[in-house]
């Protein structure tokens, strides 16, 4: 099989040859190792392997793309012509681009070479401890997998990026049963490049399953009140990609319909609150090494003590807008804990809502949002009081960063982001 760095030259050849002006390519192989389990069985072993080749390429300020999975040399010649040809029937626009040359480098993080006989065993010991330790869920689906990839980024202005990296994932897909009584589905993710400890103590597994058990019997609330919302880190990375979709992207910058346009460098969310983006945390697992557009990622603040640093920008839209690009594409959300334990928070909680997931749909330009809090508790003078059915929250995302009322010093750390408990004042509750 041909080492996929010489497709990477050849890729860049053909596409200079059909008369690229600039252009930028990533070739990978994927090798996956996986696991299916359904209705408690496992179902499946397989093994998987694939190659693929992404090129963009720009001529007389024109972007065309596209993405194929051969990788003969006929097939990568008519694929750089037709991404040429892609280019030419595009609309012009100077603010097109891609990275200066950057220096090369050959990253390799995670566990590369997997160790299928361990993964095997804590595979099947995850199976045996939920059946022990939550006796009332049902395993709907769980998916867990070993990839293997490796990938060579090039482009027209001499970079090179090259990745080994390999991780191993778990994804969950369950409810609990008991009798007549069944909850909502619910899903826990975890991502990681080591085997040494179980998977149910990994990220909110534990806490994920305790909490769906303790669904299957809920209360209907009545009435409306304005309350306060305890977000788990789970629904807090739901909220946080909502703001940032809404506030800080690429799409609302570009439409100048976002709130925070005139903002960078003013205060738009409390002064303990600190949103970071860190692709090479030691806790991000197989984080990003660059950016979409060729840049070598590094870790920067979006919000820093409640000051917007840092819109989420592709180089395009920095071109277009004037504002910085983002140092980072990858979603590595970062908030460290704060100085109140998730008990405490509860216990400082006169009425309001303990949030395991939310349901509803894009909020509006604003920032309003409105939906059903899924998988949730009702908390009154400090104590759980039962899990809650079909209960609407409505709000504003921007409010809702004005009025915090505490961080939890627990964080949960999936191997994707790192996040704590967060509850907020001055949202309204609603039941039947």
């Amino acid at each position: 099989m041909e080492d996929i760095r010489l497709i990477a030259e050849k890729t860049k050849k053909a596409l200079l040859d059909a008369g690229a002006q600039k252009a930028q390519l990533t070739v990978s192989e994927t090798e996956t190792h996986e696991f299916n389990v359904d209705g408690g069985e496992f179902s499946l072993f397989r093994t998987l392997f694939d190659r693929g080749l992404a090129i963009t390429a720009y001529k007389d300020n024109k972007k065309g793309s596209i993405a194929v999975n051969r990788l003969d040399d006929d097939s990568i010649r008519n694929a750089a012509r037709d991404c040429i040809m892609s280019a030419e029937s595009s609309i012009a626009d100077e603010a097109f681009d891609i990275a200066p040359k950057q220096e090369n480098q050959v990253f390799r993080t995670g566990a590369y070479e997997p160790d299928i006989d361990l993964f095997f065993e804590r595979t099947r010991e995850l199976m045996r401890q939920i059946k022990e330790r939550h006796p009332k869920i049902l395993m709907e689906q769980m998916i867990v997998n070993h990839k293997k990839i490796h990938t060579v980024y090039q482009n027209t202005n001499g970079t090179e990026f090259e990745t080994f990296k390999g991780a191993y994932s778990v994804s969950l897909m369950y409810s609990g049963h008991e009798g007549d009584h069944t909850t909502s589905f619910f899903s826990s993710d975890i991502y990681t490049d080591r085997l040494d400890k179980p998977f149910i103590e990994l990220g909110s597994v534990e806490k994920d399953l305790a909490d769906t058990e303790a669904q299957l019997h809920v209360t209907e609330l009545s009435g409306k009140f304005e309350g306060s919302i305890i977000l788990t880190p789970s629904s807090l990375g739901s909220f946080l990609g909502s703001i940032i979709s809404n506030f800080a992207a690429d799409g609302v910058i570009l439409e100048k319909t976002s709130i925070w346009l005139e903002k960078l460098g003013q205060q738009v969310a409390d002064s303990r609150i600190s949103i970071s983006i860190c692709p090479e945390d030691s806790r991000i697992v197989g984080g990003e090494h660059y950016t979409a557009d060729g840049f070598r990622s590094e870790s920067f603040d979006l919000i820093r003590n409640g000051v917007l640093e840092s819109f989420f920008l592709s180089l395009y839209v920095s071109n277009k807008s004037g504002f910085p690009r983002a140092k980072s594409t990858s979603f590595s959300v970062v908030i460290e804990g704060g100085d109140t334990s998730y008990e405490d928070i509860i216990k400082n909680t006169k009425k309001g809502l303990i949030v395991g997931r939310f349901s509803g749909g894009q909020p509006g330009t604003n920032g309003d949002f409105s939906g059903v809090a899924k998988n949730s508790f009702l908390v009154e003078d400090g104590q759980i009081k039962g899990a809650v059915s079909e209960t609407m929250i409505n709000g504003n995302l921007a409010e809702l960063l004005n009025n915090l009322i505490s961080i939890s010093r627990e964080t949960v750390e999936d191997g994707y982001s790192v996040l704590p408990y967060m509850a907020f004042d001055k949202v309204v509750i609603s039941g039947k």
